[in-house]
């Protein structure tokens, strides 16, 4: 995979020693990447990512991955809350209408199993922008195929099945132990975690939605030595 390099200044060390241990998805909801390249370059607008992905495949490498860029802003996963600094930021050009297209995630399955590798980043702290910030930010998506990364161990996935009544308690105590800490709604926090898990989904929490959210979090703690309970 070629990497391209387009330097922006919008950077700086990460605070407090800390070290990337989460890959964060994002969309640009800009379809240009000419224009979402200058734009993370430009002082101004004070944001940025490590890497830029166009929907033909180029990638572009914007930030070292030693140093922080800029591109979660407020947000929470588990007990981290400066994401910027133990994260890797992935942007991909999309305008939030249309499919991610073929090349475009093949490159985004090499750089993030790239980065995996080089960091020991474990699958299930590859998420995306909606899961820190729910609410806040959507990206990148119910298009985006997180089943897809799955399979090739580059994220997490449940197909849990229930068929019991929800437990709308247990679901708030089940995504904080997965990582889902940000103070939402359980509202917006369904969105979220259905944009993911259950895209196309709608209506009131149900049996699938407990159960998977379980499962995950059974599976995938985000702090496996923390008791977010």
């Amino acid at each position: 995979m070629k990497v391209r390099q387009y330097p922006t200044p919008n950077q700086g060390e990460r605070r407090e020693g800390a070290r990337p241990d989460i890959v964060l998805l994002h969309y640009t909801a800009m379809p240009d990447t000419e224009t979402v390249l200058k734009r993370l370059a430009t002082p101004e607008a004070e944001v940025s990512a490590h890497y830029v992905v166009s929907p033909q495949g180029e990638v572009w490498q914007m930030v070292d991955e030693e140093l922080r860029a800029w591109h979660a802003g407020a947000g929470r996963w588990g007990g981290c809350e400066d994401v910027n600094s133990r994260s890797i930021g992935i942007e991909i050009v999309n305008a939030a209408k249309e499919p991610f297209a073929a090349p475009q995630m093949l490159s985004v399955e090499a750089l993030v199993e790239a980065i995996m590798a080089r960091w020991s980043v474990p699958p299930r702290r590859v998420i995306g922008h909606s899961d820190i910030a729910p609410g806040r930010k959507i990206d990148p998506g119910p298009r985006f195929d997180w089943r897809r990364l799955a399979v090739q161990g580059l994220a997490v996935w449940s197909e849990a099945q229930g068929a019991g009544a929800a437990d709308q308690d247990r679901f708030m105590q089940d995504a904080r132990v997965f990582g889902y800490t940000a103070e939402v709604t359980r509202e917006v926090l369904l969105r979220a975690f259905r944009d993911r898990f259950r895209p196309g989904v709608s209506g009131e929490l149900d049996g699938v939605d407990c159960a998977r959210i379980a499962d995950l979090a059974a599976r995938f703690p985000a702090d496996p030595d923390a008791a977010l309970v």
